[in-house]
């Protein structure tokens, strides 16, 4: 093309895009975001093509296609697949998101502070060596029970492999169940007291969905039988309703009316499963929690007294009459002069 009269040179010519490679490129670039999904979490076909846009043969193709490129993509019981991390692939914000998160419960709940501080380590060494030095710093080397880590290895072995745990347990009340079996499907960290919680089907007793607290957990074994692991399980879904770690089973609402000088942080919100229903002056709030064996809130209880006299439970009447109960006996104690030595 020869410039303008002007001598202005002329614009260079726009190249018309080549669709053969055009769709090489995107195909390229979804075996990438592909391969990050399933090193990220298990998937089904079924869940990748919507995620992607595509049918459930193209995934499967391009499935294929990651085994070639030498990916490790392993297929669990012919229904999801996932691919084996190699190293860290935490993007630098990720990795400073989740220090803080195993930090706080190292802080907070020494139980397993030798797997924290490990944890911690692992996870530093995602970050450049300008910042390692005052990660590392910050991590205290005390408050270590031997005992819970030892608890904690059992469990992740029965998860892990597939094994059935059989230990005893001891109930709150002091009495001990022997010859618990469970198989392993999750396990949480209570948000109340940041204490770990094996959740799993306790097959011998009651063939159910239960939790166990691992501080309580006892005689810790390896059961010779093996598990396959309940692909119908929804961890969220089983503690959609828990304030702790209660959840999977009954729910009650509890209606809470704040006091003014309380509504500001009442409704900065972060709350779990609260609704607001009024507000004048007050705030009055509902809150859905799950429910122990005996039918009643327990993980709910620390959050409605530590309000103390800013918060009054309205309904139902039973879990008034404990916060009631709660309170007075506070006072009966306390509201007298105190001994000196």
């Amino acid at each position: 093309m020869s410039d303008p009269p002007d001598g202005t040179p002329a614009a260079p010519a726009r190249r018309t895009p080549n669709p053969r490679q055009a769709k090489t490129w995107d195909k390229a670039k979804r075996l990438a975001a592909l391969r990050d999904e399933l090193q990220a979490r298990r998937w089904t076909t079924a869940e990748l093509a919507g995620r992607f846009g595509v049918g459930q043969r193209s995934v499967q193709r391009d499935i294929d296609a990651l085994r070639l490129m030498g990916h490790d993509v392993v297929e669990h019981h012919g229904k999801a697949y996932s691919i084996p991390k190699s190293g860290t692939l935490l993007r630098p914000a990720e990795a400073l998101a989740a220090y803080a998160a195993v930090r706080l419960a190292h802080h907070h709940a020494p139980a397993l502070n030798g797997h924290y501080r490990h944890a911690l380590h692992s996870i530093s060494m995602a970050l450049p060596e300008r910042i390692r030095h005052t990660l590392n710093a910050s991590v205290n080397d005390t408050g270590a029970t031997p005992f819970a880590e030892r608890h904690m290895e059992r469990v992740a072995a029965a998860w892990m492999d597939g094994r059935v745990l059989s230990f005893d347990y001891r109930r709150p009340g002091g009495d001990t169940e022997t010859g618990n079996e469970l198989c392993v499907y999750f396990v949480e960290i209570s948000r109340t007291n940041l204490a770990p919680y094996v959740i799993g089907l306790e097959r011998r007793r009651r063939g159910q969905v239960r939790t166990f607290k691992l501080s309580r957990m006892h005689n810790l074994a390896l059961h010779p039988d093996t598990y396959e692991p309940d692909p119908d399980f929804d961890p969220r879904a089983f503690l959609s309703d828990a304030w702790g770690v209660i959840g999977g089973g009954s729910t009650v609402t509890v209606t809470v009316r704040f006091a003014p000088e309380a509504v500001y942080r009442v409704l900065e919100g972060g709350f779990p499963n609260a609704t607001l229903i009024r507000r004048d002056g007050a705030v009055e709030m509902e809150f859905r929690a799950g429910v122990d064996s005996a039918g009643f809130p327990r993980e709910l209880m620390p959050f409605l007294l530590g309000w103390g006299p800013r918060a009054e439970v309205l309904s139902p009447p039973e879990v008034r009459a404990a916060w009631l109960g709660e309170l007075r006996e506070a006072l009966s104690r306390y509201d007298r002069p105190p001994v000196l030595p």
